[in-house]
């Protein structure tokens, strides 16, 4: 079980990192993705990436931070991205939810890293919320540049996810897909999927699945959670969880050519 969404540079594992990765691997994870939302936490992701074996790290920025988007930040994710434990540019994408940056401001920092990604070669770990469609026209465009692309966290239509199959990007699930009340149409959804086009992860510290038993002393999640994420999700699309396990890691090779 590879964790394909960690946010361990998060104030939340500020204290216990090392006890937090410990415990994903005597869970059973095969390794983990540390996601770089922004500059300073692209430098935080790879140097905790460098600091624990088989943990790797993106380097990107998330919509939410677009604004702070600047030639500096380019040239800076730029040089993160010659490091060998960053496979991904990303977390990059739209975010029309929230807007926390303009969605002029989005579009830019989204393109110039598309652009990035394919100047470098590598995959894209994308965001998108309550933007399909423009994030779409942006992405397709550069899609044949790219050796791949996954979209974290899915939580969209069933239309939406159809579009995203069919321009081949791979599909992040989370524990939101534990959630009685907001992800119960993402369940329905996950048989929609197929197996070599499907990624798990945790999204930690966010996203904690509420259908564990017994419930975890804190509402924060850790990627040691991931095997009772992969259960759930094997149990609603009636396989084997070793199996998909498999598959999924098998997926994980092939888009970030990680070596567990």
């Amino acid at each position: 079980m590879f964790d394909i969404g960690v946010n361990l540079t998060s104030p939340q594992f500020a204290r216990d990192h090392d006890a937090v990765v410990a415990r994903a691997f005597a869970a059973g994870l095969s390794g983990m993705l540390l996601t770089g939302t922004n500059l300073h936490e692209s430098e935080q992701a790879l140097a905790l990436a460098q600091r624990h074996a088989r943990c790797w790290s993106t380097a990107g920025v998330h919509p939410h931070d677009s604004s702070r988007w600047t030639r500096e930040t380019e040239q800076r994710i730029r040089t993160l991205a010659q490091a060998p434990e960053v496979v991904a540019i990303g977390e990059c994408g739209l975010d029309f939810n929230r807007n926390f940056s303009t969605p002029q401001a989005q579009e830019a920092a989204f393109s110039a890293q598309l652009a990035l990604a394919a100047e470098c070669g590598m995959p894209v770990f994308l965001h998108c919320r309550d933007a399909h469609e423009r994030f779409m026209a942006l992405l397709t465009p550069w899609l044949d540049k790219l050796p791949g692309a996954v979209l974290h966290c899915f939580t969209g239509t069933r239309d939406e996810l159809q579009d995203c199959l069919r321009h081949g990007l791979y599909i992040g699930i989370t524990g939101w897909v534990c959630d009685e009340r907001r992800g119960l149409a993402l369940r329905d959804m996950l048989p929609l999927i197929p197996a070599n086009r499907l990624m798990v992860e945790t999204d930690a510290p966010y996203l904690l699945p509420r259908d564990m038993t017994p419930k975890p002393g804190s509402r924060r999640n850790e990627p040691a959670y991931l095997a009772h994420i992969m259960a759930r999700i094997a149990h609603w699309r009636g396989e084997d969880a070793q199996w998909l396990s498999g598959e999924t890691d098998n997926n994980v090779r092939t888009l970030f050519g990680v070596a567990m």
